[in-house]
C-alpha cells in the first residue's frame, strides 16, 4: 500500500478500439498498481504495433514489385526488362520506372525479330489493361526507331500504338520479362 503522503496517480484515458483493456488499465491504477499497469501499457503497445507493422506488410507486399504492378492491371511482366533499379506508382497511375542503363532486346514473333529500346527512365500512366502517356521506349519498325505511345491488352493481344502506326503482338511473346543485352 501506498503511504496516504503520495499523491494519487492520475490516469486519463480515452475509450477507443481497446477500451476494455483501457478501462482495466485505469482499475488498476486506481489501485495503484503503477508496475502491472505499465506491464499492461507495455503489452497493449507491442500488439498494436504488430497490428500496425502486418497492416503495412500487408500492403508493401501487396504490390511489392513493378511486375507485380503490371500483373495487377492484367498486363504482362514481360512489358518490362529485368534488372528494374526503383519505380514509383503515384495516385492516378502516374508510373516511373528506373532501369540501370539503356536496355535493348529483341523479342521473335512468328519468326521475325523485334528489337526493343527502353532509356534508363521510363514512365507512363497504368490502368487495368492499359498503360498511355508512356515515354522512354521504342520499338525498331524496319529501319527506323518509333516510340511508344500507348500498350492496350485486347483479347490475347497486346495493342502497341506507335508514333506513327498501331502494332499488335501475342501476349505470350510477353510473358517473361527479357534480359537486356
Amino acid at each position: 500500500m501506498a503511504s496516504s503522503n503520495n499523491p494519487p496517480f492520475i490516469l486519463h484515458l480515452t475509450c477507443a478500439s481497446a477500451c476494455p483493456i483501457l478501462k482495466y488499465l485505469a482499475a488498476m491504477a486506481k489501485q495503484q498498481l503503477l508496475p502491472a499497469v505499465v506491464l499492461m501499457a507495455y503489452l497493449l503497445l507491442i500488439v498494436s504495433s504488430a497490428a500496425t507493422v502486418s497492416a503495412a506488410n500487408l500492403t508493401a507486399d501487396s504490390i511489392a514489385t513493378v511486375y507485380d504492378v503490371l500483373q495487377q492491371n492484367n498486363l504482362p511482366r514481360g512489358l518490362l526488362p529485368l534488372g528494374v533499379q526503383s519505380y514509383a506508382l503515384h495516385a492516378g497511375g502516374a508510373l516511373q520506372v528506373t532501369l540501370p542503363g539503356e536496355c535493348n532486346f529483341g523479342v521473335t514473333i512468328a519468326g521475325k525479330q523485334y528489337k526493343f529500346r527502353y532509356q534508363r527512365s521510363i514512365s507512363g500512366v497504368i490502368q487495368p489493361g492499359s498503360i498511355s502517356r508512356v515515354s522512354g521506349v521504342s520499338v525498331q519498325v524496319a529501319f527506323a526507331w518509333l516510340g511508344f505511345n500507348k500498350v492496350d491488352l485486347v483479347g490475347d493481344q497486346l495493342k502497341i500504338q506507335l508514333e506513327t502506326s498501331t502494332q499488335s503482338f501475342p501476349v505470350k511473346a510477353f510473358s517473361q520479362s527479357p534480359q537486356c543485352n
